[in-house]
C-alpha cells in the first residue's frame, strides 16, 4: 500500500487523534475552556474556511462528487470555530453542544471511512511469490 493510496486511512488518522479530541474536549470543558485553545480555535477556524473554501470552488468547477466535504468545512465547521474563538468565555451552551455532535459525528464518519478502506485494501489480489 502506497502512501497515495494510503491517504484516507491517513486523514482518518489524523481527525481521530487529533481533531477529534481537540474539539470534544472544548465542547466539555465549555466556559473553563483555556483562552490559548480560544486563539487555536480562531486561527484553526479561519484556516479552515479559506482552505475549504477554495478546493469547494475547485471541486465545483470540477462537478467532484466530493464536492460536499469542503461545503460542510466551509459553511460549518469552519464558522462555528470562528464563533467560539471570537466569543470565547461567551460562547452560548448550543455552540458547545453543537460542537461535541460535531465532534462525535467526525469520529463515527472517520472510524467508518478508515475500515472502510481498510477492507478494500484486504480485499486486493495478492501476488503469487
Amino acid at each position: 500500500m502506497k502512501i497515495q493510496e494510503n491517504k484516507h486511512i491517513i486523514l482518518s488518522l489524523f481527525h481521530i487523534i487529533l481533531v477529534v479530541p481537540l474539539l470534544l474536549s472544548v465542547a466539555f470543558m465549555k466556559a473553563n475552556t483555556p483562552n490559548w485553545l480560544y486563539k487555536l480555535f480562531f486561527i484553526l477556524g479561519a484556516v479552515i474556511t479559506v482552505y475549504h473554501g477554495y478546493k469547494f470552488m475547485q471541486r465545483y468547477i470540477a462537478h467532484s462528487p466530493y464536492m460536499w466535504v469542503n461545503a460542510m468545512h466551509f459553511l460549518f465547521i469552519g464558522p462555528l470555530l470562528l464563533y467560539i474563538g471570537v466569543q470565547q468565555k461567551m460562547t452560548p451552551r448550543a455552540c458547545y453542544e453543537i460542537l461535541a455532535i460535531t465532534g462525535f459525528g467526525a469520529l463515527g464518519y472517520h472510524l467508518y471511512s478508515m475500515v472502510s478502506e481498510l477492507q478494500i485494501y484486504s480485499e486486493e489480489p495478492r501476488a503469487l511469490n
